[in-house]
């Protein structure tokens, strides 16, 4: 019986150490007429090397040699199980003829028994520098830079940034994918942010990139390689014709000198700086479409809507929680708590959102959760109608409503409640004394003033006229006050931006860098729109200073503003610059809103 369990033990593990075999190919990205490149078929875990390698011609290449076969094999023992696998590479060398996209179809390989078969692949050919001289560098630069590069005065069509969108025509609240990027004839050893790019009257969220790859793009005549810098999903808050500023940056630079050392030369790299500001880029933002819905609020994107309620059964003062669930993609992080009409017996508070999202493609998709807890007070049968959800699809241009929910909810009375057809008790008086009647004269007397006669009476209604007048006169100041919605902003600009900085204070003591400049960005453009009575929107730091201006603000104290707008936008897009000095840029904020509020106009 042992003896058995072993074969069966040493059979699994054979079994296990067996691996499908596979057949795949690995082509280069893009290649530029007139170089060599390879492309690899490779063979995983077969039991023994392939044959009859049959692979298709590629238009506009002409083969050099191949194949060239490589083999390598690779066993593993782990908990004394065993494990093996093995790779051969035949490898292809071609010349690139003539520029364009092709298709490099199937290849096949008999292995195990079975014909095996690679998927397509496409091949991107680019043509050739415009001059000979820069075509050379860019395929030298491939083998070898420090034999390529040499020094030259470096232009702007060396190395250069731009700013891409997916989309220049959107409509307000659509995403839209802003790309940086980075084209390159020469090494580069660094790049620094000296200023960073702005997005005045959007909603931005950066996206996490992966390691950089380069690859090749032709552009104007020439190859360059590139290189994405950084990447956002920006969100128009407005229409007309918004500008994004790509900011200014310092690119350092690699080239290489002769240098004779009698009877040989050799060459050593130096170092170069080069001033790079891509400049301005305008995208036209279109007004949503009249006849929205009822219920819209702001949504644009692609969404779907699900609702749950935790019971529909429960009793007087016990909480019970409606959930609705927004998922999809667009601007859902920005979204507004929809709309839902409890019952009057219902006591609500304040719905709970949590949010959860990521970038997908060229937009953020994800969940946006809110909680809505209530307590029912009346005993009965109650109905919580359908939520409606109101959105607007930019890929359909049309107003889009779902609908989800609608609950019977039974309520029954509470063990704390108090019912008047059931709690009330009655009350028996039983009267069983007989009392005696009084005789003989009764010795009437009429001894009474009227109330209207005495000065108490007079004294009380003075005070109550007092007290009526005055509260007219407080009520038509509230009313006056509250219609004046610019005077309310600026009587609470102050108040918002200290709460704004104590989200920043408890930010700075937990070290959380991003969410400390956010909280000091929002607190300065918040104070500065409420006590200029600007839309955030519409703020620019060109209509800062001008309003800042006529305020009779002094110029220093303007200077000083506009200094740390740009200070906190560094250090919040560009983390490796911020440094350890978030407490002297609190103070300063601080100090910067106290010096405001003693500015009249």
């Amino acid at each position: 019986m042992k003896q058995r369990l072993n074969i069966l033990l040493l059979l699994l593990i054979t079994t296990l150490s067996i691996w499908a075999a596979e057949f795949s190919i690995v082509p280069p990205r893009t290649v530029v007429a007139g170089q060599n490149f390879t492309i690899t078929y490779r063979l995983k875990n077969a039991e023994s090397e392939g044959s009859a390698l049959k692979v298709a011609e590629i238009e506009g290449c002409r083969l050099l040699y191949g194949p060239a076969t490589s083999t390598m094999k690779s066993y593993q023992f782990v908990n004394g199980r065993q494990s093996s696998s093995s790779t051969v590479d035949y490898t292809y060398t071609y010349r690139a003829e003539k520029e364009g996209t092709y298709t490099i179809g199937p290849a096949s390989i008999n292995a195990d028994g079975k014909t095996l078969r690679t998927s397509s692949a496409t091949l991107k050919i680019l043509p050739p520098d415009s001059d000979s001289q820069s075509s050379d560098n860019m395929t030298g630069s491939r083998r070898d830079n420090s034999q390529q590069q040499d020094i030259h005065n470096v232009s702007d069509k060396d190395v250069f940034i731009r700013i891409l969108l997916n989309k220049k025509q959107v409509y307000e609240q659509e995403a839209v994918e802003c790309t940086m990027k980075l084209y390159t004839k020469l090494q580069v050893s660094g790049i620094n942010a000296i200023t960073p790019p702005t997005f005045d009257g959007f909603l931005i969220e950066d996206v996490d990139l992966p390691a950089n790859i380069n690859d090749t793009e032709h552009i104007n005549g020439q190859n360059y390689l590139t290189a994405v810098l950084r990447k956002y999903i920006i969100f128009p808050q407005k229409s007309g014709r918004l500008t994004i500023n790509s900011g200014k940056y310092d690119i350092e630079v690699v080239q290489y000198e002769t240098v004779s050392m009698g009877y040989f030369n050799t060459r050593r790299p130096v170092a170069k700086t080069v001033h790079v500001a891509p400049g301005n880029l305008e995208i036209n933002v279109s007004s949503l479409p009249d006849g929205a819905p009822a219920g819209f609020t702001g949504a644009v994107g692609k969404f779907a809507l699900q609702s749950n309620i935790s019971t529909e059964s429960l009793r007087t003062n016990e909480a019970a929680t409606l959930t609705l669930t927004v998922k999809g993609s667009g601007n859902i992080k920005y979204l507004k708590e929809p709309v839902i009409d409890f019952p009057t017996e219902f006591e609500q508070y304040t719905p709970k959102q949590t949010i959860n999202t990521h970038v997908a493609g060229s937009s953020v998709a994800g969940s946006n959760t809110i909680e809505y807890t209530f307590v029912p007070q009346a005993v009965g049968d109650f109905n919580i109608p359908p939520t409606r959800f109101v959105y607007f699809d930019p890929s359909t241009k049309q107003y889009e409503t779902l609908t989800a929910g609608g609950y019977q909810v039974k309520v029954a009375k509470g063990a704390n409640s108090i019912s008047s057809a059931v709690s009330q008790q009655d009350i028996t008086a039983k009267n069983t004394d007989i009392r005696h009647i009084k005789t003989g004269p009764m010795s009437l007397t009429f001894d009474h003033n009227p109330v209207i006669f005495s000065w108490v009476y007079w004294c009380f209604y003075i005070l109550l006229a007092l007290l009526l007048a005055t509260s007219i006169i407080l009520y038509s100041k509230h009313v006056k006050f509250n219609a004046d919605v610019t005077g309310v902003k600026k009587a609470r600009a102050n108040k918002v931006a200290k709460r704004r900085l104590k989200d920043a204070e408890k930010a700075m003591k937990l070290n959380q860098t991003d969410k400390f400049y956010a909280e000091l960005l929002q607190a300065l453009w918040g104070y500065l729109s409420d006590k200029l009575s600007i839309p955030v929107s519409q703020l620019t730091r060109q209509n800062i200073q001008q309003n800042l201006a006529d305020y009779n603000t002094p110029q220093q104290l303007i200077d000083r503003v506009i200094n740390l707008i740009d200070e906190c936008e560094m250090s919040r897009y560009t983390p490796e610059l911020a440094g350890s000095s978030m407490d002297k840029t609190y103070n300063e904020v601080s100090d910067v809103i106290n010096e405001m509020e003693n500015v009249k106009k």
